[in-house]
């Protein structure tokens, strides 16, 4: 495990305790054990209760991470902060590690070459987590997609917005010169462009230009630094016509607003209309003395929530943990689901899964990096970017409007 922060307690910590207590079963009903090795982290603030909790090795400082990889584990977990990714994904690859890594996976396209290269070379998976995806409401959406009963998406809106908080004191320590938008939006970036222009879904429709724009001075004083950003993504039709999406995050909502986050999802067809409000899910709760800010009035069953059965156990489920329980279940498939010779066969059947694989990721991570050029333009004085995608120019094109000076991103075809 690379990072013990807020979302390893969430979300990884759960899944760890939930593996102490059973073995887990692989994709052909095979069991097998998760066995926690060892974790490396940049404070070391978890350490001492990690290592009495579970009995694991945790290290510290510039050689941690070759410390933790001297013990050979299987896989990598990488949840570090969302521009220290690149690093420790590279060295976990070169020690013969499959790697999960947290979104967003990579914030350029040229390091996601490297990434995707060295992986094949090495013959290792690369899975990205994308949480939401395993959301009930957003299944039930692609399903709806998926066999035709909406059809032909028009526009959409999604708003994800976290408490000051998050913006202002779990994530104090690396937030300067970051942004919401990475942090957050990539989770409806990934939600549309799998939905609605996967291969599975809609190959004909194609990221074609990106936009953004901001607010800050609440969470920070560097220019760098956003407290909400709002996103804009169009996509082309082979006939000319657009699709656009509308995307609002931020970390500096109210700490007292009722939900742990407030979002919500519109999406528009030509035959019906998808409205999800994720905040207000069926369930308010009300303690004296205790909501809504200790604990929520509007709470989320679906994403991480320690449940007691009728039949006495506890035990912690949602949407949070299957994904990353999911990819410890594709990576004791392509290591032990038959013989070593038909290894191959089986990391490539994984790589097919595209909710989750880096080399389906290049949309999602051309829109990151889009957005990081936008914001840090704006940053510096320079407003109303907008990145074309996969024109003549170059697959990633920053423009501004009433000049004819631009900036290739990235040469190549996205």
């Amino acid at each position: 495990m690379v990072g013990l922060g807020m979302i390893f307690r969430e979300t990884y910590l759960p899944v760890f305790e939930n593996a102490l207590r059973s073995p887990r079963i692989s994709l052909e009903g095979e069991p097998y054990q998760v066995e926690w090795m060892g974790a490396v982290s940049r404070t070391g603030k978890s350490h001492a209760e990690m290592e009495s909790r579970f009995k694991v090795p945790c290290f510290a400082g510039n050689d941690g991470l070759d410390r933790l990889l001297a013990l050979k584990p299987d896989v990598l977990c990488v949840a570090t902060p969302d521009d220290a990714h690149f690093a420790p994904i590279m060295q976990g690859l070169d020690a013969g590690c499959h790697i999960l890594v947290e979104k967003p996976s990579l914030l350029s396209l040229e390091q996601t070459d490297q990434i995707l290269e060295r992986s094949i070379e090495a013959q290792k998976l690369v899975r990205v987590v994308y949480h939401k995806l395993a959301d009930p409401d957003h299944k039930r959406l692609r399903t709806l997609v998926a066999d035709g009963v909406l059809n032909h998406v028009n526009s959409g809106y999604c708003t994800l917005l976290e408490p000051k908080s998050i913006g202002m004191s779990t994530f104090a320590a690396w937030i300067e010169g970051r942004n919401p938008a990475t942090y957050v939006a990539v989770h409806y970036f990934k939600l549309i462009d799998f939905t609605f222009g996967g291969a599975t879904v809609n190959p004909a429709m194609r990221l074609k230009k990106v936009e953004a724009t901001g607010q800050k001075g609440q969470v920070s004083r560097d220019p760098a630094t956003w407290d909400s950003v709002q996103s804009r993504l169009t996509y082309a039709y082979p006939d000319g016509s657009e699709a656009v999406f509308d995307i609002h995050t931020s970390w500096v909502h109210p700490d007292n607003f009722p939900g742990y986050v407030d979002q919500e999802v519109q999406f528009r067809f030509h035959n019906g209309v998808w409205n999800a409000s994720q905040r207000k899910r069926g369930i308010e709760l009300v303690v004296e003395g205790r909501t809504p800010t200790e604990l929520k009035t509007n709470i989320n069953n679906h994403y991480n929530a320690t449940t007691l059965d009728p039949w006495g156990s506890k035990r912690a489920r949602g949407y949070g943990l299957e994904v990353i329980e999911r990819f410890f279940d594709e990576t004791a498939h392509v290591l032990w689901d038959g013989d070593q010779g038909s290894s191959p066969q089986r990391l490539e059947t994984i790589r097919g899964l595209a909710y989750a694989d880096l080399g389906a990721d290049r949309s999602v991570i051309a829109m990151v990096e889009a957005t990081e050029a936008i914001l840090a333009a704006s940053a510096a004085g320079q407003r109303g970017g907008v990145v074309e995608v996969n024109g003549p120019q170059g697959g990633l094109v920053l423009k501004f409007p009433g000049t004819s000076q631009s900036r290739v991103l990235y040469a190549k075809t996205v």
